[in-house]
């Protein structure tokens, strides 16, 4: 079963290909910021954090993500995440051009998890949760669902 931690909303800057090696291209999208909101948790997204992206050759985007939260009581969360992200070749071809795209059009699924030290927020420390997320050109939004 599985219960709405709450919504991810992502600024991103633009892509930064590192490489094209044997694996596919390896590519970094920094953080600027932004804001979560949910029932039990709220507050923003630091800037600072990056999704360190792997495009394989089979045109899968792995994902692993790395950010700070600040609760609205102004407790620090880390978030790390992995997840997948593919679709039709025409459907990747526009997202990656920053044309809309119905999100149900391709698949962009993650696992989050939380390293947290305030005891406000410790319980983030023994969740795990999953996620639905949908790209634009210069953001991201990502449902975070908790598995009960």
């Amino acid at each position: 079963m599985l219960a709405p931690l709450f919504t991810l909303d992502v600024r991103l800057a633009a892509p930064k290909t590192v490489h094209n090696g044997p694996h596919g291209e390896r590519r970094v999208i920094d953080i600027l910021g932004g804001t979560f909101t949910g029932a039990r948790l709220s507050g923003e997204v630091l800037p600072g954090g990056a999704d360190y992206q792997l495009v394989r050759p089979d045109g899968v985007a792995e994902i692993d993500v790395r950010a700070t939260l600040r609760t609205d009581q102004a407790d620090l969360v880390y978030l790390t995440g992995r997840g997948l992200r593919h679709g039709p070749a025409e459907v990747l071809r526009r997202l990656a051009a920053g044309e809309p795209v119905d999100p149900d059009s391709y698949y962009f699924r993650e696992c989050l998890f939380f390293e947290a030290g305030d005891e406000r927020t410790a319980w983030l420390n023994r969740v795990v949760t999953v996620a639905r997320g949908a790209r634009t050109r210069s953001s991201v939004k990502v449902e975070v669902f908790e598995v009960l």
